[in-house]
């Protein structure tokens, strides 16, 4: 596991390899990742976006933005914990993420990134 706290949100990530397969004539490595963002703030906080950085072993790099994390916009108290799910699909059996979340803090309206710190994807079976 992977964690990280910036300016009072705690980032933790776990990686799982899914598996491989066909798409477009290619083989693809499917992983899996599972984020809890933790406030440990004072302040009622908001994630509003997400930035990705996605790299594989082949120095392939793609970026992802959007809304929210899988269709939300989670808002977190103090204390609170919001976990959620997702995959990416890489052309080689090793690769890393990395980015930031766009937050909001309610109390002071101030927007913020937090960072997600990088972590690493590989298959088992490449590991020797």
């Amino acid at each position: 596991m992977v964690q990280q706290v910036t300016k009072g949100i705690k980032i933790s990530v776990e990686t799982k390899f899914e598996g491989t397969f066909y798409k477009n004539y290619k083989v693809h490595y499917a992983f899996a990742y599972k984020i809890a963002i933790e406030n440990r703030g004072k302040d009622v906080v908001q994630l509003h976006s997400r930035h990705w950085k996605i790299y594989d072993a082949l120095n392939n790099v793609e970026f992802v933005d959007g809304e929210g994390v899988i269709g939300k916009k989670p808002v977190l108290k103090p204390g609170e914990v919001h976990t959620y799910a997702s995959g990416c699909l890489l052309t080689s059996p090793f690769g890393a993420m990395q980015g930031h979340y766009g937050m909001v803090n309610f109390a002071t309206t101030k927007k913020f990134r937090v960072t997600i710190p990088t972590f690493k994807l590989s298959a088992p079976f490449a590991l020797n």
